[in-house]
This record gives C-alpha cells, sequence and structure tokens, in this order.
C-alpha cells in the first residue's frame, strides 16, 4: 500500500474510533430513541475502525482531548450544537474518504454510513433551548442594537461613567421586561406558536445577559471613554459568541450572520454618538 494512503488511513482512524467514544459515552447520558440511535451510530464507526484496521494493521487511540471537548459542548449548549459541531468534521473527512474509495471499495460502505447519519441525526434531537433559538435572537438582538445605541449616546450627552451605568441599567432591566412582555403577546397571537411563556422566559434572560455585559464597563471603570470602548468590545464578543452558536445549530453561514449583526448594532451605536453629541451641545449640558 502506498505510503501516503496509510498515512491517511491513520488519521482516518484516529476520527472513527475518537467519534465512537463520543457517541457511546452521549448515548449513556441521552435515554429513549435518541440513545439509541447514538448507539447504532457509534456501532458503526467501531465498525468503520476496524474495517481501516485490516488495511494498516495498527491500534490507534481517540483523540481524548475532542472526546471531552464534544461532550463538554453537549453539557453547555445542547446535545444539538455538540452533533452539528461534530458533524461538520465528519463532512470534512468525508470530501477525503471520496479520494481513496476507488483504492479501497469498503470505503463505499463508509461514505453510505456517514451519508445515514447525517439524515439521522438531524432529525434527531428536540430540545427546548434549540426551539427557542429565535427567542434568545430577539433578546440579544434588540438589546445589542439598542442599548449600545443607547450607552454610546449617553456616554457623549454625559461624560459620566457612573451616571451613564446607572441610566443604563435602569433603560435595560426596563427593556428586557417590555421586550419579555412583547414576546409573550407576540407567541400568544400565533395558532402554532411555542410555549408564549417560556419564548417570553428566554427573551428576557437574553436581554438582561447582554445589558450585563454592555453596561459592566461603566461600572468598572471611571473614564467613559474607556468604558465605551470595553462595551463596544463586549458586544463584539457577544455576536461572534451568538453567531457562531446560530450558525452551528441552524447550519447558518457564520461570516454572514455576523457581519450582519455587527453591522446593524453599529450603525445604530454611530447615530446614537451623533445624536449624543448634538445633545450635549445643543443643550449645553455639562454633569461633574
Amino acid at each position: 500500500m502506498d505510503e501516503n494512503i496509510r498515512k491517511q488511513l491513520i488519521l482516518f482512524q484516529k476520527n472513527e474510533i475518537t467519534e465512537y467514544y463520543v457517541y457511546k459515552n452521549l448515548s449513556k447520558r441521552i435515554k429513549g430513541n435518541n440513545g439509541e440511535v447514538l448507539d447504532n451510530i457509534s456501532n458503526d464507526e467501531l465498525k468503520h475502525y476496524n474495517i481501516m484496521k485490516k488495511y494498516t494493521n495498527e491500534e490507534i487511540k481517540p483523540n481524548k482531548f475532542l472526546v471531552f471537548w464534544y461532550l463538554i459542548l453537549s453539557y453547555i449548549f445542547g446535545l444539538t450544537f455538540a452533533l452539528n459541531a461534530m458533524e461538520k468534521g465528519e463532512e470534512k473527512a468525508q470530501i477525503n474518504y471520496d479520494d481513496i474509495k476507488d483504492i479501497i471499495p469498503e470505503f463505499n460502505i463508509i461514505i453510505e454510513d456517514e451519508n445515514n447519519h447525517e439524515k439521522e441525526l438531524l432529525g434527531l434531537i428536540d430540545e427546548e433551548k434549540i426551539q427557542y433559538v429565535s427567542s434568545m435572537v430577539l433578546g440579544l438582538n434588540d438589546a445589542l442594537v439598542e442599548l449600545t445605541g443607547t450607552l454610546a449616546g449617553l456616554t457623549f450627552a454625559f461624560q459620566n461613567s457612573r451616571l451613564v451605568a446607572l441610566s443604563g441599567l435602569i433603560t435595560g432591566i426596563a427593556a428586557s421586561f417590555s421586550m419579555a412582555a412583547s414576546e409573550y403577546l407576540s407567541q400568544r397571537a400565533e395558532k402554532e406558536a411555542k410555549s408564549p411563556l417560556k419564548a417570553s422566559i428566554y427573551t428576557g434572560i437574553a436581554y438582561i445577559i447582554t445589558v450585563i455585559l454592555l453596561v459592566s464597563p461603566y461600572f468598572i471603570f471611571s473614564n467613559p471613554m474607556i468604558s465605551l470602548l470595553f462595551t463596544i468590545i463586549n458586544a463584539i464578543i457577544v455576536i461572534v459568541f451568538f453567531s457562531f452558536f446560530v450558525s452551528v445549530v441552524q447550519e447558518k453561514t457564520f461570516k454572514y450572520y455576523f457581519l450582519e449583526m455587527l453591522t446593524i448594532s453599529f450603525s445604530v451605536m454611530i447615530i446614537s454618538f451623533v445624536i449624543g453629541l448634538l445633545a450635549r451641545m445643543l443643550f449645553n449640558i455639562d454633569i461633574l
């Protein structure tokens, strides 16, 4: 066997045995039909590993870090997120599988299994947090757009960190309840809506968390411009984090979703800069 192909097979082996342990561990934690599906997929991954082992004659150990990583992701972000993240890795692997399937006919079986895995996994999970992603997006987006712009405007108008912090916190908390109530009423009006109460709670929580992250620099730094700088940094971190989450669970393009959120949030912020500056000049505001 060609040495380059053998090296590829060893990499595939490691990938298959790693995924075997991920699926097997997840199947032990997930009950019911979902657990059975995961267990069946884990057995297929072990079968793939043994097929490659016949050609490499090597026993390969799993990547323990990746096993631990995907399990942690499933605990923190949910099973759907962890499985979709791992499936993205499998899609890349299948491209390489195609390169050597003509040399090793059994790879056609592996490719067919992997395609079946994808179909099974797409309809596998019915997680509550995934059902309410749209509600979380609503709360987070609204908080980013409204509060970032508000804090920017207040910073130029007042130029006092404590006053901006207090005003931003009061505004943000009040707006979170308002947004949660609006989401509740919106869901109530939909015939096939999810639980209106749960949708409003997810919206409110996402809003409040974003408020805390954006306002906190004003409680830490006395210089309002430094506070604003860290608020902008926090806003970008929130956008990156949530864009990545949504792109994985809803299989959207991360770059497009991130740039869209970033553009909207910072366009409103820049407009608020100008409004705050004009208000300070027009009304001659000077707060010490």
